[in-house]
């Protein structure tokens, strides 16, 4: 079965209720649909009712199952309006401003005030809204998981070899978010994604830490911050298998593994790979993708305290159906 088949599997197993603010995009409006359709998730769509409904009409959808709600008359409105002014105190947010961001016609802060107070699981967006917005509502709404300041993405890496990762597939972070993480950051990321590769591939998460040396071969400050952040995550996750510096060979191929980093438990079998920095993330899963021939699934947001999930605004229906159902199984806990 394929990888986003089986989130699929596990998003049906237990029902979670996903929030799209973009109900103003008809690819938002059709995918909330075929979301109820197929028993992924349990859907609000955000919006002005009649504009909604008449939409779906033009669309030839059906929006029965799917719950319409406008953050401008909803019941819930001054409940998050207080929320959002006791959370942003320190700030110095109004209530009228609160209340701005709260009806604004992106919805975003709407939508991670339901994430945030549990009248959603989690939030898809970033169809029409750009990445810095959808994660700023995110970042300021709903905060990071505790213990963690750092909010990062993951791909789920599908590749053509079962000898890689678990069954050809690997996580791979961060690609998507900080461009230059520091020693702190970058263990943060290891963590979170070893837990999303516990979520996503049910297996026990793997992780090398990757760079341009393997245990000493080679002196530099960029491989001083791979060092020392994998000191940090060993104190955040202390059972957590993990070791760096690594470079891939190293990390991914058994001999090599054995060869550079003997006595390792994670040379030679890594399934979750940190990447130093942005630049080395994002080149490497591109490559992997267009030159190996490997399926990207991502970039899935993590990090958060609950998931607010972003996607490109080039993306398809299907996109906005695959990234629902990683969200719901987020959400799953």
């Amino acid at each position: 079965m394929h990888l986003v088949d089986q989130i699929k599997a596990k998003a049906k197993e237990n029902l979670q209720t996903v929030v799209l603010p973009e109900g103003y995009d008809d690819r938002m409006i059709e995918a909330s649909a075929r979301i109820v359709a197929e028993g992924l998730a349990r859907v609000v769509l955000l919006g002005n009712i009649d504009a909604l409904q008449g939409k779906a009409s033009e669309l030839g959808v059906s929006l029965e199952g799917v719950s319409l709600v406008d953050p401008k008359s909803s019941e819930l409105l001054g409940g998050y309006a207080d929320e959002l002014v006791e959370l942003r105190r320190k700030k110095g947010l109004s209530r009228e401003q609160a209340l701005d961001l709260l009806t604004a016609d992106d919805n975003l802060y709407f939508s991670s005030m339901m994430v945030r107070k549990g009248d959603a699981g989690g939030a898809v967006a970033g169809a029409f809204n750009t990445t810095g917005d959808v994660l700023r509502a995110a970042f300021q709404v709903v905060g990071t998981a505790p213990g963690m300041k750092t909010v990062s993405s993951v791909f789920l890496m599908v590749t053509k070899n079962p000898d890689f990762g678990e069954n050809g597939v690997l996580c791979f972070a961060d690609c998507a978010v900080n461009p230059n993480p520091d020693a702190q950051a970058l263990a943060e990321i290891a963590v979170s994604t070893a837990a999303s590769c516990k979520s996503f591939l049910g297996v026990d998460a793997r992780v090398g830490m990757l760079s341009f040396s393997t245990k000493g071969s080679a002196q530099h400050d960029d491989c001083d911050k791979v060092l020392k952040a994998l000191e940090i995550a060993k104190e955040l996750a202390p059972d957590l298998a993990i070791d760096g510096e690594l470079q891939a060979d190293a990390a991914l191929l058994p001999k090599v593994g054995e060869k550079k980093a003997p006595g390792s438990t994670v040379a030679g079998k890594a399934n979750t790979l940190i990447f130093p920095d942005l630049d080395a993330g994002n080149i490497g899963y591109k490559l992997v993708e267009r030159v190996a021939g490997a399926e990207a699934v991502g970039p899935i947001i993590q990090g958060l305290a609950k998931p607010v999930n972003d996607l490109s605004r080039g993306c398809s229906i299907d996109d906005i159906v695959s990234v629902s159902a990683i969200t719901a199984v987020q959400a799953q806990g």
